[in-house]
């Protein structure tokens, strides 16, 4: 609705334009204010609007699209977020990579594995060894040495 109205408005304007060119420079003004003055009330209507407020005159239709519009306004801002956070991600992973110098090892790329000790049972029939244990040692965590902050 209110966009036929504003589509009105600018033809009946283009319109008296064509009509009376010659009308002295006041009554040009006087339209145009006029104009300016209905624009900046409908866009502080569909402000507050937006807002959420003066709602109650507005009918089913016009709420539906008032939520369509603020969906899709939604939607090109977290897509806008991600890009950003997309790219916030990819200046820290060069920079990491600069700091690093010639090693290309990261954070999350393997680990050379720790040493352990493993002593198991050989099945032989050696009275010394039927008393041998399993025992592995294995460590605890496996973390990058820098991971516990420089």
């Amino acid at each position: 609705m209110e966009k036929i109205l504003e589509r009105y408005e600018r033809c009946s304007y283009a319109e008296r334009q064509s009509v009376s060119p010659d009308l002295d420079s006041q009554g040009n003004w006087t339209l145009e204010y006029n104009m300016l003055k209905a624009k900046v009330e409908l866009l502080q209507r569909n402000h507050r609007h937006y807002l959420g407020e003066d709602l109650d005159s507005v009918s089913l239709k016009e709420l539906q699209n008032l939520e369509q519009q603020i969906d899709t306004a939604l939607k090109h801002i977290r897509a806008r977020k991600i890009k950003e956070k997309e790219k916030a991600l990819a200046q820290l992973a060069l920079r990491d990579q600069q700091n690093d110098g010639p090693n290309p090892s990261s954070f999350f790329s393997p680990q050379p594995p720790l040493p352990c000790l493993n002593i198991r049972y050989q099945e032989e029939d050696t009275e010394a060894r039927r008393n041998e244990l399993d025992l592995t040692l294995e460590p605890i965590y496996s973390c990058h040495p820098g991971c516990f902050g420089t």
